[in-house]
């Protein structure tokens, strides 16, 4: 399996692995009731959250377990939001998260659009998938932006619990596959 880049660079955007002065802009983001509403982690409700998802970031992308990198508009080196992959042998599923004020500008759809194609360049890979809470149309639109087509409906496959905690909810799945 190919290492993906440290940083991704697209038109308007870098993406590079996040950094410990990433913290309170994750935190920011990663407290507002709105950005969090759809995730599957709890709302920070302390700065030390994004201090921890910023440490495992790095752990996980050394294991290979997983390869996140912060979002940045050009020419700010500020964290508005990340973008992640997990790489399972022949298949990557990927996610992202945005601080409210960014939403609209089509930043999500560069910043998921970029890995996609990362993931699409490494020749083991032949299917890449991505999930998003059955009420998530916005998230539903960026999947579809970038290539991916609506394979179905994952019912109760996953808890968000900033919505209903313990509650499993129901799931789109999306995916690209290989052809060839």
């Amino acid at each position: 399996m190919s290492i993906p880049p440290d940083r991704i660079t697209t038109a308007r955007l870098v993406l590079r692995r996040p950094q410990p002065s990433d913290a309170d802009a994750m935190y920011a983001f990663g407290r507002d009731p709105e950005v969090a509403r759809f995730m599957d982690w709890t709302r920070h409700t302390s700065p030390r959250d994004a201090v921890a998802f910023i440490e495992s970031a790095h752990a996980r992308w050394q294991a290979a377990e997983e390869y996140a990198w912060a979002i940045t508009v050009q020419p700010d080196d500020a964290a508005i939001g990340s973008v992640a992959c997990r790489v399972r042998g022949h298949a990557v599923d990927l996610g992202y998260v945005l601080a409210r004020p960014c939403w609209g500008h089509g930043y999500a759809t560069e910043a998921a659009k970029a890995v996609f194609e990362w993931a699409v360049s490494v020749a083991a890979v032949c299917r890449i998938w991505a999930t998003c809470d059955a009420e998530n149309a916005a998230s539903a639109h960026v999947l579809e932006k970038i290539g991916m087509s609506r394979e179905g409906i994952l019912r109760r496959w996953s808890i968000r619990p900033n919505l209903a905690p313990g509650v499993a909810r129901d799931a789109l799945v999306y995916s690209w596959v290989r052809t060839n």
